[in-house]
Order: C-alpha cells, then structure tokens, then sequence
C-alpha cells in the first residue's frame, strides 16, 4: 500500500468549485469517450449517509482497452474496465477504484475543500493520523503535464477569464491570489501482487497526479462556460452529458435520472470508512479458465512451485515528508 496526499489549489472560492467540478467531470468523460471506449455511467443518485447527511452516489465503468501499451492488450481482454464508485458530502468526497481484471487492485481517494492555500497540515488527522504519506502540492499553472495533453486553451499562465478577471497565473500565484482555495486528497494506491507491488503503485500515483493536474487546469480553463450555472443547472448538464456519452461509446441503457429519493436507504447502504478490501476470491475469472472437456497436453507440468510467501522481502513504505515544492514525478 503507498498513500500520499495531494493539494491542488485554484483561483476560486469552495462554493465556486462545487460546480465547476461537476461541471469539470461529465465534459472531461464526453471528450474522452469514443465507441466503445471511455466512460458509462451506470448509477448517479441522491444518497444519505448517517455521518456525512446528503450526497450523491455515482457509479461509473472507465473503458481502457485501446489506452493500454501493445502488450498489455495482448493478455488483458477487451472488456476489461476500472469501476469508480463516488460518495458525494460537498466538501467531503470518497471516491474509489476497482479493475474487473485485477482483483488485487484499488485506489482510494477522500477529498476535502477549503478555502486556504494548502496550509492545513492536519486535515486529515482523523484519517490517516499514524499512517506515514508524503505531501505533494500540484501547481496548475507551473507544473509540467504529458506535451499530448497539452492545449494553450488550457493554460492557466495564458488563460484569463472573461466573467471573473482571474487568470494568467504566474510563478508564485498562490501567495497572492484572491480568492484562493485548496483540493485535499488522500490518496491510497494498493496493488498487492509480490515483486510488483512497488513499482506499479509508483507508477499508478503517477497517472494519478497527471490526472489531478490535468483535470483542475480544465476546470479553471472552463470557468466561464459554468460560473453563471447554478446547481440545478449544472445537475442538468450531467444528465445530458452522461446520457450523450453513454450513446457515444454504445451503450444504451435507459435514460439517467437524478431523483429527489434515493433508491435505498442509509440503513442498507452506506459508503466506505475506509480503503476497499481485496475481494474474498482470487480465482481466474471464468474466461481465463481452461474448458473442463478439453483433454490436457502430455507435455503440461503436472504441478507447478510457487515461491514460498514466508520468504518475502519486507516493503518499507516511504516516510512522511511535508514540503512547499510541488511534486513531480521521477522520470524514467
């Protein structure tokens, strides 16, 4: 398991970003999506939590077949799909991610907004207290993102907002800007496979800090297609947008609706305290498995040796480091 924790701040206000998140997220999927590639939502409905009150529950498959390298496509089988389920307590947020091909994989992510620069070195002592993480700030304006993702449009040290003033970032901006805010993210990457489990959570937290760095700058470089928007409009412009890109990658389902009831109670229902567990079963799933009435071949191993797991190396997980830099990944 590696956790770090990620603050991203931006020119705007907590109540501001809540709808330019959402706002964010369902134009992000339409544009990455393509037939039969890129984001379904399968469940977006109110729901209540006992501790958290009322939020929103989304359900959603992120399609990667054609985003994975030629011999990742080789093995892993066209409907291989990451499942993001998302509990919604403006300005507490959990978010999880599961693979319908790795049950041994997860990322878990509890977000919480407020309006400071990223100066809150105990925001989530309730959730991590004893548990060691390194602090990594993502500058939207002067980190560096992937050339491919790269759009002028897009970039906040040249993007100025019409309907607010607020933009052409410069080095420094977040000691001076007003209004200000910061996306605290706790972020827990597990992958446990032996002799791979370090260097792909190094390498998933990677996408996962291009994907943070990436989305934000979007969501501020939008500001005026969704600063005049108010919740009820923007609910409106995720429904359409959902439906619209379901149609796009070919799955239709019936229409998406956002109703003022929840379809089950808190009491049957409730979102995660905490990192999902590793499923019970590690079994192949059943196309991996060889058909019973196919004779084995001679030439087949009758039995296969396995590393004993009580000679494992030991793991130590890297310590807490808190530092005013942003965070950049090690190239390779």
């Amino acid at each position: 398991m590696l956790l770090k924790e990620y603050r991203i701040c931006m020119p705007l206000t907590v109540d501001e970003y809540k709808i330019g998140q959402l706002y964010m997220i369902s134009k992000h999927s339409h544009e990455q999506s393509d037939r039969g590639e890129g984001v379904e939502v399968v469940q977006n409905e109110p729901f209540e939590d006992p501790h958290h009150g009322n939020g929103q529950f989304t359900e959603k498959r992120v399609y990667l077949n054609s985003k994975l390298p030629s011999w990742a496509r080789a093995v892993v089988p066209k409907i291989f799909y990451v499942t993001e389920k998302a509990w919604n307590y403006y300005p507490y947020t959990i978010t999880e991610y599961t693979c319908s091909f790795l049950p041994k994989f997860s990322i878990h992510i509890e977000t919480k907004y407020e309006d400071n620069k990223g100066s809150n070195n105990h925001i989530f002592d309730n959730e991590a207290k004893d548990l060691e993480r390194e602090v990594c700030f993502i500058d939207i304006a002067c980190d560096e993102i992937p050339e491919r993702y790269y759009k002028e449009s897009e970039d906040p040290k040249h993007f100025k907002s019409e309907k607010t003033g607020r933009g052409q970032l410069r080095e420094g901006w977040r000691d001076s800007h007003q209004p200000i805010m910061c996306s605290y993210k706790l972020v827990t990457v597990k992958f446990e496979v032996w002799g791979l489990q370090t260097r792909v959570e190094q390498f998933v937290h990677k996408v996962v800090r291009d994907i943070l760095l990436i989305g934000h700058r979007q969501a501020f470089a939008w500001v005026d297609e969704w600063y005049d928007m108010t919740m009820d409009e923007v609910r409106e412009f995720e429904r359409a947008t959902q439906e619209a890109t379901n149609r796009k990658i070919g799955v239709f389902p019936p229409a998406i609706s956002i109703s003022s009831i929840p379809l089950l109670p808190s009491s049957v229902r409730s979102a995660p305290s905490s990192a999902p567990s590793t499923p019970l079963s590690t079994d192949a799933p059943e196309f991996l498995s060889v058909p019973k009435d196919r004779p084995r071949k001679k030439s087949a191993p009758e039995t296969l040796t396995l590393p004993d797991p009580e000679k494992k190396a030991t793991l130590n997980l890297p310590g807490i480091h808190f530092s005013d830099k942003p965070c950049r990944p090690k190239l390779e």
